[in-house]
């Protein structure tokens, strides 16, 4: 996950956590509802982010390893 990833993600989720104490504090359902809809967001928005790297991370070995057979036989 690029680092301007992490950043959007939690202030993603700092907003939330913000919005969803306020919702609280004013007995606000529907603020409250959006707060931890977006702590929600946040968390995807890193689950996915963690997935692309695992993705580049296999998709770099096997590109490895594909280099690595090409001397084999020689």
């Amino acid at each position: 996950m690029s680092l301007d990833d992490k950043i959007r993600a939690t202030a993603k989720d700092t907003e939330g956590k913000l919005q969803a104490a306020a919702g609280e504090l004013t007995g606000d359902d529907r603020l409250k509802t959006e707060g931890e809809a977006k702590q929600l967001q946040a968390k995807v928005m890193g689950a996915a982010g963690d997935l692309k790297d695992q993705v580049q991370g296999a998709a770099g070995a096997i590109g490895d390893a594909i280099k690595g057979l090409g001397g084999k036989g020689d």
